[in-house]
């Protein structure tokens, strides 16, 4: 058996530069990776399975079609490889959240597959399924702090935050990433900041979907205003098209009293560090 962690993918800075022709929108975006999320294990079979367990297994529709399924399929045609598998994803992320989740589970699935059929991990073929089968994919597949350009799938890897303390919090509202962009005002604010450590360009840029989103979800601007006032914060901001925010804060113990506050109100929460 393969276990594959699919950990949280976060936009520390997320800047939209315009509409390509294409349909998806020019990026820059500052991904980094949380040391918790969804795990993807795969084993040999007779015939091909699928299961999602974990709490935020009820949440998922179909099954039977999702970018677990759709990775596998793409992963057996590339390397044509006959043998079934039994895949489970063990669900623990939000869904339609801003953190990658079908992403970082999709990568996940690509990279067990791949170390249960002795393919080497960086091999190209893998990122070429990655990008068909969404634009986080790749950046989840590397699964390293980056500047993500392009759509996301042009990747430099940036020195990171490791050990950095990390909270999530998700106020319950699954928000549309297409209706997010729908809402952009389609100005180009500039690029990522290209000097300074990764947190020094992070708190200089921003996220251009954040607005859109509360527009939609109002009680976003709720967390966020819950996670700006809490002690020890370095930074705070709504990650992807959201609904989930982030903070990082200098101590566990800072960390652990916001977790603390944004439990109180109902809100998921996910106490954990950069990787």
């Amino acid at each position: 058996m393969i276990a594959e962690p699919a950990p949280a993918k976060i936009n520390l800075a997320l800047h939209v530069r315009h509409r390509r022709s294409d349909g998806y929108h020019a990026l820059e975006t500052l991904f980094v990776f949380a040391a918790d999320g969804d795990t993807v294990t795969v084993v040999p079979d007779t015939v091909d399975r699928f299961a999602i367990a974990g709490p935020f297994a009820a949440a998922l529709t179909g099954a039977g079609d999702n970018l677990v399924t759709r990775a596998a399929a793409a992963f057996r045609d590339r390397f044509a490889i006959a043998q079934p598998h039994a895949i489970t994803l063990d669900k623990h992320l939000p869904i339609a959240s801003g953190i990658g989740g079908g992403s970082a589970d999709a990568a996940a699935t690509l990279r067990a597959l791949a170390t249960l059929h002795a393919i080497a991990p960086d091999d190209p073929r893998l990122f070429v399924i990655a990008e068909a089968l969404g634009a986080d994919v790749p950046a989840c597949l590397l699964g390293r702090s980056t500047l993500g350009t392009g759509k996301g799938e042009a990747l430099l890897p940036v020195d990171g935050l490791a050990g950095m303390p990390l909270l999530l919090v998700n106020p319950g509202v699954a928000v549309s990433t297409a209706a997010v962009f729908a809402r952009w005002d389609g100005v180009d604010r500039g690029g990522i900041a290209d000097d300074g450590d990764l947190l020094a360009r992070a708190l200089a840029g921003r996220n251009d979907l954040q607005l859109p989103a509360m527009a939609i979800a109002p009680v976003i601007a709720e967390v966020l205003a819950l996670l700006d006032a809490a002690a020890g914060v370095r930074l705070a901001r709504m990650s992807g098209s959201g609904a989930t925010c982030f903070a990082l804060f200098d101590t566990m113990e800072a960390r652990d009293a916001a977790g603390a506050l944004a439990a109180a109100r109902g809100w998921w929460t996910l106490a954990t560090t950069l990787t």
